[in-house]
């Protein structure tokens, strides 16, 4: 297939790596339509122990998806989380190309065959 350009059109090759992971998709997910989300929320929401969220959590800012901000209220340290607009970004595209691949039915080949 030499001299061959071939056009990667199945939307598998839109998904983020990162967001493959359970936790990691849930945690993004959760944050998705709020502007912040306390740490202990969203543990509890995604059913996880504080070093495993932790860990997730890490992975995320990282790769520029979440930001962590701490505060204290009163004596008590609080951890709050929120997407970047990178983070948001790779989320809507990641979540648009499951919804296209669960649709199953090939309109992303008639759409890049129209394009093309």
């Amino acid at each position: 297939m030499v001299g061959w350009a071939v056009a990667l059109t199945h939307p598998r090759h839109a998904l983020d790596d990162l967001l493959s992971h359970p936790v990691r998709f849930s945690v993004v997910a959760l944050l998705a339509p709020a502007a912040q989300i306390e740490f202990s929320f969203v543990r509890d929401r995604v059913e996880v122990t504080d070093s495993m969220l932790s860990k997730q959590i890490s992975l995320l800012e990282q790769a520029g998806y979440l930001k962590v901000n701490k505060a204290f209220i009163g004596k008590r340290g609080r951890t709050w989380l929120s997407l970047t607009k990178t983070g948001r970004r790779v989320f809507e595209r990641h979540l648009a190309a499951l919804r296209e691949i669960a649709a199953g039915d090939g309109s992303y080949a008639a759409a890049q065959s129209k394009l093309g």
